[in-house]
């Protein structure tokens, strides 16, 4: 199995901008929502916890490790997207035009940024390595890599993860097939209790 977990909220998600590779803590709530991540995964039965290199993604592995008595590792290859010249910049300033380019072609880009395709190409990367790895794994990433995950499973077009919608701090699962992966689980969330902290 890998379980596939998008990080808790930050403040720039909840001002709905851009953020990609601009490197931010979980706000308040975000740490409240990792605690919940690390109560609900805790019987999951991971043999490791892969995370992201940005804060927010180790800041909510950190608990869900704990949770499970093991370390946060961490693989660049599942880093968010890079916005380049639109990261910090509000969704809603991108133009029609823009999105529907987005949307039509997995080759698109924002300037100086990288495309669903590229992202797609690291992350198969990442899959083929769990794919032969031993036992159940977790995986703290964020929005575009995990339905690049999906996309991938699902053997369908970059484009799929438009008709996605993918919670913060939400779960995911993949299980293997021998050579192959099928989604047994999408976007469960597990919402945290007003006194709930992180471990």
């Amino acid at each position: 199995m890998i379980i596939l977990v998008r990080h808790g909220q930050t403040e720039i998600n909840a001002s709905g901008q851009f953020q990609g590779r601009i490197d931010r803590p979980l706000s308040e709530l975000g740490t409240r929502q990792a605690a919940a991540l690390a109560t609900a995964l805790a019987d999951c039965g991971a043999v490791r916890v892969w995370s992201s290199p940005l804060r927010r993604a180790v800041e909510t592995a950190t608990p869900i490790a704990a949770a499970l008595g093991l370390s946060v590792e961490i693989d660049a290859r599942l880093v968010e997207l890079d916005y380049g010249a639109w990261e910090g910049r509000p969704l809603a300033e991108v133009s029609a035009d823009e999105w529907a380019q987005w949307r039509a072609d997995a080759d698109f880009a924002p300037p100086g940024g990288e495309s669903l395709r590229a992202v797609r190409a690291r992350i198969d990367a990442w899959l083929r390595d769990m794919l032969i790895a031993d036992g159940p794994v977790v995986a703290v990433s964020h929005m575009s890599p995990i339905k690049a995950a999906i996309c991938s499973a699902l053997d369908t077009d970059d484009r799929a993860t438009w008709r996605m919608h993918l919670d913060l701090a939400a779960v995911s699962r993949l299980a293997r097939r021998g050579g192959s992966l099928a989604l047994v689980g999408y976007n469960a969330t597990f919402p945290p209790t007003a006194t709930a902290a992180a471990g």
